[in-house]
C-alpha cells in the first residue's frame, strides 16, 4: 500500500491519506499528533466508520417500520373487534 500503487496499476486510493500521514509521522514529536491522519488513512482503507453508520441507519429504519407495523395491527385490530 504505502508503495502507492494500486491493484490496477495506478495511484491507489488511499496513498494520499497514506502520504499525509506518513509526513506528519516524520515531523510529530508525539505519535498522537498525528492521530486523527492516522484514523483517515484506517477509514479509507477499511470503511469501519461508514459501515457503522450504515447498521445504525438501517437499524433505525427497521425500527420505524417495526413501531409503524404494530401500530398499524393496533389499530386494525380496534375497527374489526365489532362482527
Amino acid at each position: 500500500m504505502a508503495s502507492g500503487w494500486g491493484i490496477t496499476g495506478n495511484k491507489g486510493r488511499c496513498y494520499d491519506f497514506w502520504m499525509d500521514f506518513s509526513e506528519c509521522m516524520s515531523h510529530c514529536r508525539e505519535p498522537k499528533d498525528c492521530s486523527l491522519l492516522r484514523e483517515d488513512y484506517l477509514e479509507c482503507l477499511h470503511h469501519s466508520k461508514e459501515f457503522q453508520r450504515r447498521n445504525r441507519i438501517y437499524k433505525e429504519e427497521q425500527r420505524k417500520l417495526r413501531a409503524a407495523s404494530r401500530k398499524g395491527e393496533e389499530t386494525g385490530d380496534a375497527t374489526h373487534t365489532h362482527h
